[in-house]
């Protein structure tokens, strides 16, 4: 058994908390405390004497540096990549965090504590809002970089199934392959891998410190807090398919044009409007109230409701969407 000491563990618990507003989705964004004036996630260490469980910690540390009670809470993977929490050389307590997603209304968020904001997650990752028209940046930007990369030798001790220019082809549907909107984390770790994300420069990627500058690719944020986010925006997209979840982000009662732009907003996809009505209608997921909205700003809108019965009714009751692109 080797003498050296044991570089001391710290398990820290980090809450990627999403809301809709104005057809945005948004993300909480919680002041650290220490000066430190990237943007990073709410989070801090789990406390075995005081915490009973993990997620009752991710409770309290959002109540205490948000002022906001979660509601729906699900745990997405464990990080604890070397140097997450440390520079190169440092010995000090290693951080290894449970990432976990929550979803919120924005109509819940007005007691917020300051600090605590609401931003919108495509600032952190502008290639994935495609509602529109596919973003420039990914021809400008980003598949001249990775183009140039993929040509490069592999690293010494690779072994990834795919090689470089199949995951570019892939993850960033480039010659006929199709976007999987779904691969927000593939994506990223390949931009972080190809070193042209801030946070690559800053943990001393090679391929990130070889560049003599690193494109501004969506703002970066604290720690590794940016792959905790594209997991969770991840994991949401493709939930959308075959859970509910959509309905947590949404008012009790709303018009199916609030839920298309709500679900268009997470999966950054446009959609059409008479096919997803139709999968609306026969997932039997909504149930109308009998309700006429005035607040459309055009002609009135039945108002419906989330139908729980569906619940019992069929193992996966999501929306299964596809995008017209």
């Amino acid at each position: 058994m080797s003498d050296k000491p044991l570089t001391p563990i710290e398990i820290g618990l980090t809450a990627a908390i999403v809301a809709i507003e104005d057809n945005e989705p948004l993300i909480l964004i919680a002041s650290s405390g220490d000066g430190d004036r990237l943007a990073g996630l709410p989070f801090g260490p789990f406390e075995a004497v005081s915490h009973r469980t993990f997620e009752i910690g991710l409770r309290a540390w959002v109540e205490q540096q948000a002022g906001l009670r979660l509601g729906y809470v699900e745990q997405l993977y464990t990080f604890g990549d070397r140097g997450r929490h440390t520079e190169p050389g440092d010995t000090d307590v290693h951080v290894a965090s449970i990432g976990y997603l929550a979803l919120t209304r924005a109509a819940d968020n007005a007691a917020r504590l300051p600090g605590a904001t609401f931003e919108p997650w495509y600032r952190f990752f502008p290639w994935e809002d495609w509602r529109e028209v596919r973003p420039e940046m990914i021809e400008r930007d980003i598949l001249p970089e990775l183009t140039n990369w993929a040509a490069q030798a592999e690293e010494p001790g690779t072994t990834r199934a795919l090689g470089r220019k199949d995951r570019v082809r892939l993850y960033f549907g480039t010659e006929g392959a199709h976007w999987d909107e779904e691969r927000v984390l593939d994506r990223y770790e390949l931009l972080y891998e190809a070193g042209l994300v801030e946070e690559a420069r800053r943990d001393g990627r090679p391929a990130a410190l070889a560049r003599k500058k690193v494109p501004r690719l969506g703002v970066s944020m604290r720690f590794d807090h940016r792959r905790i986010l594209a997991t969770a925006i991840a994991r949401l997209r493709a939930k959308l398919k075959y859970r509910p979840v959509v309905f947590e982000l949404l008012p009790p009662e709303f018009t199916l044009t609030e839920l298309q732009r709500t679900v268009e907003a997470i999966s950054g996809r446009h959609l059409h409007k008479q096919n997803f009505r139709r999968l609306v209608e026969n997932g039997a997921l909504v149930e109308p109230t009998g309700v006429m909205s005035t607040q459309t700003g055009g002609r009135p809108a039945a108002l419906f409701r989330f139908r729980r019965e569906v619940l019992q009714e069929r193992p996966a009751p999501g929306l299964r969407v596809r995008g017209r692109r």
